[in-house]
């Protein structure tokens, strides 16, 4: 009997099937360690692009990264208005429960997000009627401004300013929260930048006092 699956799920089922034979059965003394509790010491705000995955990227065990992705790897500002505030939700559970000692936050190249915040403009000619995604690059509008009054709207440098602009928008954004804050300040937590280039698959780190992302060798 064929397997009931789409070709879409069948791909993921045929993978973890080798996870279930080579992954998990090689390291099941630390699944069983990680069925009670997790301590992982890193927090990683990356984008939900398909080809950003960074457990791939930092080649890291489970359980070793608390990961939280969305569009353009956005973190918004600290607000206690009524709503459904994921990001918000995934920072306070890694920071306070479960005590990260930093967190990251990763762009990366050819991002879509960060393009359509760019430009005011999403690709194609539908995209349903919720806003949602128009809304959520709007927090991008500040950092867009500073770009494209050095370096316009359009070509791959503009583009990859706007993107490594996200990151320090995030980073900005995460400030306003007053328990992360405090913990910075007292040197419980540390704040970060990457950002890793599709192209050449290289990650650069911001260094915040130049303002610049450097290659890491």
């Amino acid at each position: 009997m064929s397997d009931p699956f789409s070709p879409e799920l069948g791909r993921l089922v045929a993978g973890y099937r080798r996870f279930r034979a080579n992954g998990w059965a090689s390291n099941r003394e630390r699944w069983a360690d990680l069925r009670e509790s997790q301590e992982p010491q890193v927090m990683v705000i990356a984008c939900s692009d398909s080809r950003v995955d960074p457990s791939q990227i930092f080649d890291v065990d489970p359980g070793e990264i608390f990961v939280v992705r969305n569009v353009a790897a956005m973190v918004p500002p600290y607000e206690t208005t009524p709503g459904h505030h994921g990001v918000s939700a995934a920072l306070e559970f890694a920071v306070q429960f479960l005590k990260v000692k930093e967190v990251v936050v990763m762009g990366h190249g050819m991002c879509g997000g960060c393009k359509a915040a760019l430009t005011r403009q999403m690709e194609g000619a539908e995209h349903g009627s919720g806003g949602f995604v128009a809304d959520w690059i709007a927090l991008l509008d500040e950092a867009r401004d500073e770009v494209t009054a050095t370096h316009g709207t359009e070509g791959r440098p503009a583009e990859r300013a706007m993107e490594q602009a996200g990151v320090r928008a995030s980073l900005k954004n995460l400030r306003t929260f007053p328990y992360i804050a405090a913990k910075e300040q007292s040197g419980e937590l540390r704040l970060s930048g990457a950002f890793f280039a599709i192209s050449d698959g290289v990650l650069h780190v911001l260094d915040e006092a130049e303002g610049h992302f450097h290659p890491v060798e």
